[in-house]
């Protein structure tokens, strides 16, 4: 093959290469697509993320605390105190020192946690029941208003109709009226300030309703059923009690006019929130951080019980019958007898061995005196009487040493071996 084919090749080759790279980035569109990461750590961890970074967005000093410490050196005046973090444990001591704070000019915002009880007269809730604020289940108050209506008889009915036709009259009237003023959002919390013609509309729990029982709330809002946000003044603060804070969570604080509440609420102040007082037990708080330390520490208690628990050596065969001599088993019987009747019982024994062999071989010898007894055995065994009285002595009644119990059955052996 020639030089002029060679290259006549290679540019043809070069040029169905560059045809196919054109044809191929000709077919290629640009598009764009988005990827959801989801929440990031910190607002996963934080459920009110978005609202601490709306405050500090809005100029409005803020600080976040996880107890009822932050009061320590907390100053009433010019001082917002959002509770919004679980009272189950709140004691008595605790509650009055919070509504001291507020009375000396604080502004303390809290969330009722507690439903009235009409039976107790009271509803568990520190705060609330201090304050006289008592929260209701809306949805079983109108039940209960319901069951309460009378059902009309019969002698009832004529009138009934005819109310119900004079309503029907003036329902008919209104009902342009009604149209023109019909409520926007029927279900969110209507909020309204002084010179604003349209409401402030906030997104609270509607299952929930306020009521004032000793009709101190100067200011309050409505959803269409419920009241949801009461405030009062005390002492020379002032309290706001909402029935609940899910609205200024991390989901729920960019809709309606939520986050202007959170605004109104803290305006001209700093802000303290309170969000988790409940604090983890220590074994908690290991597991979370120290996982790798706790699994070790149990690997080494398992292996320190099996190490006590183990034998050390194996285990020692039954002795053959045949090897047991008459020396082992009187040795058995008498550690058997050591044990189960004590001393005082075997050398109670020695001692009446050595009187038997005695009166055996000196008649009258029980009818004679100890001392003169003891006579007798000094001659019958040539023994001297420090020795015989050693012996024949009575019996302490605590026990003896290893050493004397010893030194008493040998002195009583050498007598009874005398005889």
């Amino acid at each position: 093959m020639n030089r002029a084919l060679k290259i006549g090749l290679a540019g043809l080759l070069l040029l169905t290469l560059a045809g196919i790279v054109l044809f191929v980035v000709q077919q290629l569109q640009p598009y764009e697509e988005t990827v959801e990461h989801g929440p990031s750590p910190e607002a996963r961890a934080n459920e009110y993320l978005a609202a601490e970074m709306f405050l500090r967005q809005q100029k409005i000093p803020f600080r976040r605390a996880d107890g009822l410490d932050a009061l320590n050196g907390l100053p009433s005046a010019g001082q917002t105190l959002m509770l919004f973090a679980p009272r189950n444990n709140m004691t008595p001591r605790q509650a009055e020192r919070v509504l001291a704070w507020a009375a000396n000019g604080g502004h303390l915002v809290f969330v009722a946690e507690e439903v009235w009880d009409e039976e107790e007269g009271r509803s568990g809730d520190l705060l609330l029941d201090a304050l006289g604020i008592q929260q209701y289940d809306a949805y079983e108050e109108d039940d209960n208003s319901e069951a309460a209506e009378e059902t009309p008889t019969e002698d009832d009915t004529v009138e009934l109709e005819a109310e119900a036709e004079a309503e029907a009259e003036v329902a008919t009237a209104s009902a342009n009226e009604e149209a023109a003023e019909e409520d926007r959002y029927p279900e969110l919390t209507k909020i309204y300030l002084e010179n604003e013609e349209a409401p402030a509309y906030a997104e609270f729990d509607t299952d929930f309703h306020l009521f004032d029982g000793q009709d101190r709330a100067y200011a309050w809002a409505n959803s269409g059923e419920s009241t949801h946000m009461l405030q009062l003044e005390h002492g020379k603060g002032l309290v706001t009690v909402v029935t609940d804070a899910w609205l200024w969570q991390n989901h729920s604080i960019g809709d309606y006019d939520n986050a202007w509440l959170l605004w109104y609420l803290s305006q001209d102040s700093a802000v303290t929130l309170i969000y988790n007082a409940e604090r983890d037990g220590l074994f908690s708080q290991l597991l979370e951080h120290y996982p790798a330390a706790l699994a070790a520490l149990a690997l080494l208690i398992a292996l320190l019980l099996w190490h006590v628990g183990m034998r050390h050596g194996p285990l020692l065969a039954p002795q053959a019958a045949s090897r047991r001599q008459l020396e082992e088993h009187l040795r058995a019987g008498a550690d058997f007898l050591l044990r189960r009747a004590g001393q005082q019982r075997l050398l109670g024994n020695l001692q009446r061995d050595i009187l038997r062999r005695a009166r055996h071989r000196h008649p009258g010898f029980e009818r004679l005196a100890v001392a003169d007894q003891w006579q007798v055995l000094g001659r019958l065994t040539r023994l001297p009487s420090s020795a015989i009285s050693a012996a024949m002595r009575p019996l302490p009644t605590r026990r003896l040493s290893a050493a004397d119990f010893t030194r008493q059955v040998a002195n009583l052996q050498t007598l009874r071996n005398a005889l």
